[in-house]
């Protein structure tokens, strides 16, 4: 059995939000930041939030739209543009810290998942803080330098589509080259004829085998190093 709730949380001045699912009992547990795709926080990324805490996870999906979210990729369009992304950056900072306030929580050492503009912000935010121990980005179009690479020290799994038509492959191979350069201790998985966000099982997009073997292994990389 697992608990939900909306929660709030201070990010740098202003509140950030989100949808807090937890293991039932008092732990401890350890952590897991969930980062939405850009239609938002729907109910696709809450019930991942939701797998995690039936894993024994301690889940935050943040609300980096603060409410709205897109049902049509015009809409999310207009949504990405008018994100600040260095306030999701402070929300997800904001975030990180209000998992490690949690009594429930430990270790303190978090782990991040994201799809689409969030494995970007899960790359970012790994790369902004060492107290990100694990990180699964999924599909990462916009991908940091080598240098800002070089910063993380997550163990990474980091998963993409040879059929994605947004991410091309020899992108996919200049950011596990850059890994690679920079001795990050990272696996890039491409998966054979699955499009862009192949997890998501409420769009067309989806390949169940891809998205099994995705989980599996994010899930295994969190159990192995949030001890």
């Amino acid at each position: 059995m697992i608990t939900t709730a909306s929660v709030e949380f201070p990010a740098n001045g202003v509140n950030g939000m989100g949808h807090l699912a937890q293991p039932d009992g008092p732990g401890p547990h350890p952590a897991v930041i969930v980062i939405q795709e850009w239609w938002g926080l729907d109910d696709h990324i809450k019930s991942i939030a939701d797998r995690f805490a039936a894993e024994g996870f301690v889940a935050l999906a943040p609300d980096l739209y603060h409410g709205e979210f897109a049902t049509e990729p015009d809409e999310a369009r207009k949504l990405v543009m008018n994100m600040n992304r260095q306030q999701a950056i402070k929300d997800l900072t904001g975030a990180l810290a209000y998992l490690q306030s949690l009594p429930q929580v430990a270790p303190k050492k978090v782990g991040c998942i994201g799809f689409c503009m969030g494995g970007s912000l899960t790359l970012a935010l790994a790369a902004a803080s060492p107290d990100i121990a694990a990180a699964a980005p999924f599909y990462a179009g916009l991908q940091p330098p080598a240098e800002e690479l070089a910063k993380i020290q997550a163990e990474m799994f980091c998963a993409f589509g040879a059929n994605d038509g947004g991410i091309p492959l020899e992108n996919v191979q200049k950011f596990e080259a850059n890994l690679k350069s920079s001795d990050r201790n990272a696996i890039v998985k491409v998966y054979d004829g699955a499009p862009h966000s192949f997890f998501n099982d409420t769009r067309d997009s989806y390949r169940p085998e891809a998205a099994k073997d995705a989980w599996d292994r994010s899930l295994a990389l969190f159990q192995r190093v949030l001890k």
